[in-house]
């Protein structure tokens, strides 16, 4: 952790969503205690103004309510269940794809089987054929649906880094002098598989916000009145984009965008430091060397640099 915090595109990637999670928190609370206002509260003097309207930063919608409060209340939803679908799809991840490439067997077999079938359904077919049945449902339900599709690809990786994990002359060597499988799973098979499952956690995250917000732009959603999903899918019905109100839906756009870029920032991090052939210091000696190399194999009578 100390290691991934000392890279600049990691701690950045992290204040940024540090930045976010604060405002899906303690956002509602501000807009209600501080600012006094909801986000259906409708400005009749200022109904479609631009950025920059008096008490309007960010302007407001057709119907005259603030694109900043319903931003801020938006993020709730949002993040809420991309967090919550991400770990829910990291720990079914983890739960059946490392037993599987360990134990391998009969066990391995079957969860194989599972995991294949997931992978062949049509899963935002299926997402939004439930999601419509139970229509209205809280985040949490909608949380738990993103991730029963979320989860298979990242158990088939953990299952095939775990395969090659278990064949290791470390693990060999615990196994032979009776070291217990699963004592051997959680002291040194995932240990090594952090820097996979903390990356996995991050892209399940915003996979989980783009699914969010791809089912509220459909029209299927949460009981949350307003989410980053929902505000563009009302500024799509109410024609915003023919009648000039780009910064109705811009902002929540920019908002996915910019969540989705700090968790690609933190993966980056967590690559380089995972990765010594990634890191920026590390590939400017190996250039040096490369450069060193090509200069010594081009003078004459020089034997080839291996």
């Amino acid at each position: 952790m100390r290691a991934v915090l000392r890279n600049t595109k990691a701690r950045v990637g992290l204040a940024v969503f540090g930045l976010f999670l604060l405002v899906a928190i303690f956002g509602p609370l501000v807009v209600d205690r501080i600012l006094q206002t909801n986000p259906r509260e409708i400005d009749y003097d200022h109904l479609g103004s631009p950025p920059g309207a008096p008490g309007h930063p960010l302007g407001t919608t057709i119907q005259g309510a603030d694109v900043l409060v319903q931003v801020i209340i938006g993020a709730q939803g949002s993040v809420f269940v991309g967090i919550t679908s991400g770990l829910l799809a990291t720990g079914l991840a983890v739960v059946i794809g490392v037993p599987s490439g360990f134990l391998g067997g009969r066990l391995d077999r079957v969860l194989t089987v599972f995991t294949n079938l997931f992978l062949t359904l049509p899963s935002f077919a299926l997402m939004l054929i439930v999601a419509g049945y139970i229509q209205g449902a809280d985040w949490w339900v909608i949380a738990i649906l993103i991730a029963a599709f979320e989860w298979p690809g990242g158990a088939r990786y953990l299952r095939a880094q775990t395969l090659s994990l278990r064949n290791r002359d470390f693990a060999v060597a615990m196994l032979m002098i009776g070291e217990s499988k699963t004592r051997l799973v959680f002291a040194e098979v995932l240990p090594h598989l952090t820097g996979i499952i903390s990356a996995m956690f991050l892209r399940a995250v915003v996979a989980g916000v783009f699914a969010e917000a791809g089912l509220a732009f459909l029209g299927i959603g949460t009981t949350t009145s307003v989410s980053w999903g929902t505000m563009i899918s009302e500024a799509q019905q109410q024609s915003a984009i023919l009648n000039g109100v780009w910064w109705w839906f811009v902002p929540p756009g920019l908002c996915i965008a910019v969540l989705g870029t700090a968790t690609a920032l933190v993966n980056f991090g967590i690559d380089e430091v995972s990765n010594p052939r990634l890191g920026a210091a590390n590939r400017k000696l190996i250039k040096q060397f490369e450069r060193a190399a090509a200069r010594l194999r081009a003078r004459p009578g020089t034997e080839t640099v291996r």
